[in-house]
């Protein structure tokens, strides 16, 4: 997985990349890790404080698409609770995932716990060196096992993200679609050839501070660059054309109405999503599809509705919904108390918020254990994901005045 899959003649002749010679590539690890060393403020966030492998991890995990400021307060929340892999893997999922909220992607957050399972029960708790050995761990690809391994036990892998795919298409004009997962063997031959031996760690780092400060995917100013005279793509004023990626299909979007369910007590009626999905095993008010409340199920709407406000056709199938679905007779406000929107990777879900009143539970319908009646101070007892705080966040500020 970690070793060099083309010689630089193989990568000249197939890919039509110009490796360095070897002094060339002396002289751009120097620049690069003396432009590293004087980036001081960048030395200072609490995971590049260690070698702790443990700790790499967790910090590694979270900073995938989140902003490095945002992750320090949770990574040192995460480590205070977990400080080690064992505790991680003691841990209920539960509270591994309210101490994730805010972060997304959930699943990160289950594998990490499952992750320290497997290394309690299958390396007798210690944290393994080996970037393959690494690289089987739960929710660990190539990129997480070469920074483990590069910055907690120096080894020469690179960690090869979209960071760096783009550092190294610029700097070689390679024109290769980063987005095609064919292609990450190709830029991490390249990246095998620079990495320093010496200090592959403090590399990895130097080459992610480069791709975020300065090579960035948009405002990027190549003169700024402490390698510009490495660069091919600024010294041939190309660097407009790289990286190469095939744009993103557009998230699909898909309507819901929030039905917020108020009870004479104050308490708010929850539901808990299934164990597979989006949003798996989290709380939340109710969502129904919106296409279920205006088409009764017998027929769809050529495009997602966003309903503002229900008719009296609509109002009635939702409060017969929820009367049919969660036993409760409602009293339902027709006017919508607001729009939250929420993209997730592939699909924009767009969701109406309702309020309304609880007259009764239906006698024939029992509470189980995926709903819940909850008192806003009970909120914290539960896990909820970015969606469900935005529903709340929205629907106070509404109801504030």
């Amino acid at each position: 997985m970690f070793e060099i899959e083309w010689t630089k003649k193989e990568l000249k002749e197939i890919y039509k990349i110009d490796m360095w010679s070897a002094k060339k590539i002396e002289e751009f690890r120097e620049v690069l890790l003396t432009w590293y060393d004087a980036q001081e403020a960048e030395h200072n966030f609490p995971w590049r404080l260690t070698t702790d492998p443990y700790k790499i991890w967790i910090s590694e995990i979270m900073l995938q698409q989140t902003r490095t400021d945002t992750v320090i307060p949770y990574f040192e929340r995460f480590i205070e609770a977990f400080p080690d892999v064992q505790t991680l893997a003691d841990a209920p999922e539960e509270k591994v995932l309210k101490l994730w909220e805010g972060l997304g992607y959930y699943s990160r957050a289950r594998n990490l716990k499952e992750a320290a399972m497997q290394i309690v029960l299958q390396y007798d708790g210690v944290f393994p060196n080996k970037p393959e050995e690494i690289a089987k761990l739960k929710g660990i690809g190539p990129y997480t096992a070469g920074a483990v391994s590069s910055m907690a036990f120096n080894l020469p892998t690179p960690a090869i993200d979209g960071n760096l795919m783009r550092v190294l298409s610029r700097l070689f004009e390679i024109d290769l679609d980063i987005g095609k997962a064919k292609n990450r063997k190709v830029f991490q031959t390249v990246a095998r050839y620079l990495i320093d031996p010496e200090r592959p760690g403090d590399w990895n780092q130097a080459m992610m501070d480069l791709g975020r400060t300065i090579c960035t995917p948009k405002n990027y100013f190549p003169e700024q660059s402490p390698v510009k005279e490495f660069n091919a793509s600024y010294l041939n004023e190309t660097w407009q054309q790289y990286p190469v990626k095939k744009p993103k299909s557009k998230p699909k979007p898909v309507t819901y109405i929030a039905l917020i369910l108020k009870n004479k007590k104050g308490e708010y009626y929850m539901e808990q999503r299934p164990s597979t999905g989006l949003l798996a095993n989290m709380w939340t008010f109710p969502l129904v599809k919106v296409e279920e409340i205006i088409t009764d199920g017998t027929w769809k709407p050529f495009k997602p509705v966003i309903l503002e406000a229900l008719d009296e056709e609509e109002k009635a199938f939702t409060v017969d919904y929820v009367k049919e679905n969660y036993g409760l007779a409602i009293q339902l406000n027709e006017q919508t108390s607001g729009v939250v929107e929420h993209i997730f990777s592939h699909l924009k879900w767009s969701i109406s918020i309702y309020e309304g009143v609880v007259d009764k539970e239906l006698e024939e319908r029992l509470l189980d254990s995926n709903h819940a009646w909850m008192s806003e101070e009970n909120f914290e007892n539960y896990v909820f994901p970015t969606l469900q705080k935005k529903l709340w966040e929205s629907y106070n500020k509404l109801t504030l005045f």
